[in-house]
């Protein structure tokens, strides 16, 4: 892993998906459990922050600080392509800390989603 590398990972959001996160984090928002006028369900913000920590699992990165800017909603059936770009990465007192910024796109490209994390690679 290198500054600069980018790592993606794309899901889409079912209204099945969106009911158990509720259940389960207990943000079962009106707006979370009923569709609104156009039919659409929308799906909790940090049910979409699980993109970019989904890519940290599999960097091994324990994070010590998460910062989300949620731009726009995210409703079942979307699909949306998280991009997580490594900022920094050096060795600090036998620990690899790394920072990296991530953009999250729906299925037409539009941001719903960017923010920062900074941690540590396990080893």
């Amino acid at each position: 892993m290198n500054v600069g590398d980018v790592i993606t990972y794309k899901r889409t959001f079912t209204e099945e998906d969106i009911r158990l996160f509720g259940k389960l984090s207990g943000d079962e928002g009106i707006h979370h459990v009923q569709t609104d006028e156009q039919g659409r369900l929308m799906a909790q913000g940090l049910f979409t922050g699980t993109l970019p920590t989904k890519i940290g699992r599999d960097l091994n990165f324990v994070a010590q600080e998460m910062t989300f800017n949620f731009l726009r909603p995210v409703y079942a059936n979307n699909t949306i392509e998280c991009r997580v770009t490594i900022t920094n990465l050096h060795e600090d007192r036998g620990l690899m800390k790394a920072s990296s910024d991530w953009i999250c796109l729906n299925q037409r490209g539009k941001e719903v989603m960017k923010g920062r994390a900074v941690g540590f690679i396990r080893r």
